[in-house]
């Protein structure tokens, strides 16, 4: 699935106001993009997107079953 799949998904499932999708999405673009910037680019968008998905902490405790 490329981004703009996802993307369509996201949409069509009220995916926009799930932030792990969001950032599914963000790693997604990023990886599609991976081979035209630089290796530093590539690896602070990384540690951003990867920040951003660590503060979203338990997000998923008590949705176990909507989520898994």
């Amino acid at each position: 699935m490329n981004s703009k799949e996802l993307a369509q998904y996201m949409e069509a499932t009220n995916g926009i106001a799930k932030p792990w999708l969001l950032v599914q999405l963000r790693l997604k673009k990023l990886q599609e993009r991976k081979a035209i910037i630089s290796e530093d680019e590539y690896a602070n968008e990384l540690a951003d997107i990867h920040q951003d998905l660590m503060n979203l902490g338990e997000w998923w405790r008590g949705m176990e079953e909507e989520v898994f």
